[in-house]
């Protein structure tokens, strides 16, 4: 008994000892040498649900002349292909807006002076039946037609516009497009003339 317990506090006291001298040989240790591990990660964004999109009918309009009532003036008529505002996202931020623009180039043919954006005007038509949630733009006249809206489609000028996004998102897709009217002098040059009409959709917020 006396035997075994002399060999268990030696045991003890040995590993003690191991224990404070792997402690001192720490404290006393000289730094050697190092190295860095640059560690990388690619964390993709994680894929929206839904989102705010416009798509257009068509990518051309074609404007035919008709009959004008000034006879200083020629006329030509055509119709904006449907513009459709779609929203499936899940949720939408408070206090934000949509609307979409419509700006012109000049018409242009060859051997002919260009004809101004000022010189097309359009009306715009909402499609959808609407409660409140959105409204179409104002008619914008062209060079020729009375003040104050007769500025052309020089600037963007709006087709339609949704004042609160997440009530349209209600409805969930919009159709709007616009009567086209372009109005020239009388004399002008003949030709085959082109424009490119530019639609954007917005957002914004309050």
């Amino acid at each position: 008994m006396k035997k075994t317990g002399m060999m268990g506090r030696l045991a003890a006291g040995a590993v003690g000892g191991m224990l404070l001298l792997g402690v001192a040989g720490a404290a006393i240790a000289d730094e050697v040498g190092d190295d860095a591990v640059d560690v990388t990660v690619d964390i993709a964004a994680l894929p929206p649900v839904g989102a705010l999109t416009m798509s257009v009918a068509s990518n051309s309009a074609a404007l035919t002349e008709v009959a004008s009532q000034d006879a200083d003036l020629r006329e030509f008529v055509g119709v904006l292909p449907t513009v459709t505002v779609s929203d499936d996202r899940e949720e939408v931020p408070d206090g934000v807006f949509w609307y979409v623009t419509g700006q012109s180039s000049a018409f242009t043919a060859a051997g002919a002076p260009d004809l101004g954006p000022e010189h097309l005007g359009w009306t715009p038509r909402l499609l959808t039946e609407a409660d409140g949630e959105v409204a179409e733009g104002p008619e914008v006249g062209t060079v020729f037609d009375e003040a104050p809206n007769n500025v052309g489609l020089e600037g963007e000028e709006f087709l339609s516009m949704a004042i609160d996004s997440s009530g349209a998102r209600a409805v969930g897709t919009w159709d709007a497009n616009a009567d086209l009217v372009l109005k020239t002098p009388v004399d002008v040059a003949p030709g085959s003339y082109s424009a490119t009409l530019t639609l954007t959709l917005w957002e914004g917020a309050f």
